[in-house]
């Protein structure tokens, strides 16, 4: 009999997935490569839905770590709960914790895993 922890799970993830499958498309195709890219840049990640997105905590008793967000732009965002490290540079002391994106290259795909896997580490 599976345990509380992997059913609360496995309904959290049929939620996002629902969710995704619920958008129009070509968002809702880019939004699903997207969960797929952070499930395997991050596969400890528990999908759930946090303030009606798509978001991936360390647990599903734990705040969302990072979320997709679909508004008038499609989103990836880094939560307060993640530590993270002003910019330098041109940005100084601004923190980058969100990134827009229409589609998704081999580019933007490699860049969205560095950015899950350093919210996670």
């Amino acid at each position: 009999m599976p345990s509380s922890s992997s059913s609360k799970d496995a309904k959290n993830l049929s939620r996002v997935l629902d969710k995704i499958a619920g958008m129009d498309e070509p968002r809702r195709s880019v939004m699903q490569h997207a969960h797929d890219i952070i499930m395997a840049a991050a596969p400890d990640l528990k999908p759930r839905i946090w303030y009606g997105m798509p978001a991936y905590a360390a647990s599903a008793s734990t705040p969302a770590l990072v979320t997709l967000r679909n508004d008038e732009r499609l989103n990836l965002a880094l939560t307060e709960k993640v530590t993270t490290a002003p910019a330098g540079g041109a940005d100084g002391t601004l923190t980058p914790a969100a990134w827009y994106f229409d589609s998704i290259d081999a580019d933007a795909e490699k860049r969205i895993a560095e950015i899950v896997r350093s919210a996670v580490s």
